[in-house]
């Protein structure tokens, strides 16, 4: 029999994350087949295991930095303590939270960390102080859901709590309360929810739930709970093999009405409590599930909505939103106020694309691709946009890495969904005006190597510029560049380098527009003056009679302008 820790402490905090992500890796495709609800995406087991992912990591990292310190000769590091863990533990869950089971899973692990790290918390926790941190954990992710709904994880983690505080014991004897409380709330959640009834399955997120609280039992007593693995409640009715879906739901008559909101909306939010108190009114007003989980300063911001734009402003205007993520439900995906899909369906086709701003994420999402948000200095690892790609839940997948820099990290995640049964196609595209460009004539209905064809034309006949301002002298094509001065890229060189934005912005548009053009299109970023995009729009109107304009929003992007001429 392994060691098992006599009491919850740092030691346990590790070994739990670790097994509970054990456990959710082989429950993931099981739990992403009964995903029903709120939207029948079949994504809740693999978004749960990436929000456990970086809990873990974060948690690894603190142990990593004490045995670090711990080399000095004569000094002997005890290692992090309860409180150090579980804190590392609770912001790594917050950072990597994805979808809306991840948000709230991230808020069971503040919540308990809210108790165990407390000023007057002890080295560890013994019994009554795991129960206390589980009821605390329940009872703030209720909080933090803007409309709690019965027979969802929620519900889960509240018998969790209440078995839990029935136990005079010690911290195995609760985790087995916990867990079994869990096991029999799970099981009647199809009696409680009437979207899990009619799909014959158990809540997916308290399905999850329930996996790390077995791992939980597992950490504390040495043992799984016992046959936990064949006894967890799984689909209610009809099916019994996780990669079997249930029957289609209810008859058209039965069903419910129009479907919900097009999009789901995710970003991290730098911002003070009183702005958050505002954000969650203003966004309850746009759409529904919506979560708000965190504190201290920073948040995640989880909400289903048709206007992904203004979701992103409202966050704009409370702080600093960044990790956007932006994702179309699409045709086939259901929201839980519409008719629903089988969880294991896939659609056929989807675009997922790296966007440099939030006016462009939403611009994206709203053509109907999975916009990958990338900020200035922070550009998506390889991780990231398999998990976009997984997130966009398609049979064929074309990927728009926007930017010539990206093309390695989007060649690599491309060949990981491969391994996976995806079908990919990677258009190289070097600027979002190119991805612009591809998207419009994207079309679903066609051929697949038709479809990337005619995106992978349309893209490489369009010609891109950016207008950056210079934050460093230095040697450019057009000559030496001073700090401040505004530059003028054209294809990824500098063509013009001047003193006045909108100046040099009329310069690159006529360097562009002299080789010929049908269409110029305008990205315009924050730092740019109000007059920018008309100006050069009277330009093409004045000198270029035959060619077209549209200009967009891009937010907080990179550049100040991004120009593209097809």
């Amino acid at each position: 029999m392994p060691q098992v820790p006599q009491t919850f402490d740092a030691l346990a905090v590790r070994a739990w994350c670790g097994l509970a992500l054990d456990a959710l890796g082989r429950a993931r495709e099981e739990i992403d087949a009964i995903n029903v609800y709120p939207v029948a995406d079949g994504d809740t087991g693999t978004n749960l295991y990436l929000t456990l992912e970086s809990a873990a990591t974060a948690v690894e990292a603190v142990f990593a930095g004490h045995e670090a310190d711990g080399t000095h000769p004569g000094r002997t590091d005890p290692g992090p303590t309860l409180a150090d863990a579980v804190r590392a533990m609770a912001h790594g869950a917050l950072i990597g939270a994805r979808g809306n089971s991840g948000t709230i899973l991230a808020q069971l692990l503040r919540g308990m960390a809210q108790v165990l790290a407390g000023d007057d918390a002890p080295p560890y926790a013994d019994g009554r102080g795991l129960g206390l941190a589980l009821r605390h954990a329940a009872d703030s992710a209720r909080q933090a859901v803007a409309h709690p709904v019965e027979g969802t994880v929620l519900t889960v983690a509240s018998a969790a709590a209440d078995a839990a505080g029935d136990v005079d014991g010690d911290c195995g004897a609760v985790a087995r309360a916990a867990h079994e409380g869990a096991r029999a709330a799970l099981a009647e959640t199809p009696d409680r929810l009437e979207v899990l009834r009619r799909a014959g399955v158990v809540d997916a997120g308290g399905r999850g739930l329930v996996t790390v609280l077995a791992a939980l039992v597992e950490t504390l007593t040495g043992e799984a709970p016992r046959g936990a693995a064949a006894r967890e409640p799984r689909l209610h009715a009809r099916v019994d093999a996780a990669h079997t879906p249930p029957e289609p739901c209810a008859d058209a008559a039965d069903a419910p009405g129009p479907g919900g909101p097009a999009f789901e909306v995710i970003y991290l939010l730098e911002a003070e409590d009183a702005a958050v108190a505002r954000l969650r009114d203003r966004l309850d007003a746009l759409g529904d599930s919506l979560v708000v989980v965190g504190g201290d300063g920073l948040w995640n911001v989880h909400v289903h909505v048709d206007d992904a734009g203004a979701a992103v402003e409202a966050g704009v205007e409370a702080g600093r939103p960044y990790r956007i993520r932006i994702t179309h439900f699409g045709a086939g995906d259901a929201h839980a106020g519409g008719a629903e899909r089988t969880p294991a369906e896939r659609v056929q086709r989807a675009v997922v694309a790296v966007v440099p701003g939030e006016g462009l994420a939403a611009l994206y999402a709203e053509a109907g691709a999975t916009a990958v948000l990338a900020r200035p200095g922070e550009p998506p690892a390889s991780g990231e946009l398999v998990q976009a790609v997984r997130r966009a839940h398609a049979r064929e997948v074309v990927l728009l890495p926007n930017d010539a820099e990206l093309r390695h990290t989007a060649a690599a995640a491309a060949e990981q969904v491969r391994a996976e049964g995806v079908r990919v196609a990677l258009i190289p595209t070097r600027s979002a005006v190119q991805g612009i460009a591809a998207l419009a004539v994207h079309e679903p209905e066609r051929r697949f190597d038709e479809d990337v064809v005619a995106m992978t034309s349309a893209a490489g006949a369009t010609r891109y510029a950016e207008v950056t301002v210079a934050e460093r002298q230095s040697w450019t094509m057009a000559g030496i560049c001073q700090a401040g001065d505004v530059l003028g890229l054209v294809d990824g060189d500098v063509a013009v380098i001047g003193q006045d934005l909108t100046e040099t912005a009329l310069a690159v548009l006529d360097r562009m527009l002299a080789a010929g053009g049908e269409l110029v299109t305008l990205v315009v970023g924050d730092g740019a003056p109000e007059s920018v995009a008309e100006r050069l729009q009277a330009r093409v109107r004045e000198g270029y009679l035959a060619v077209d304009t549209v200009a967009y929003h891009g937010g907080r992007q990179g550049s100040v302008l991004l120009i593209g001429v097809e």
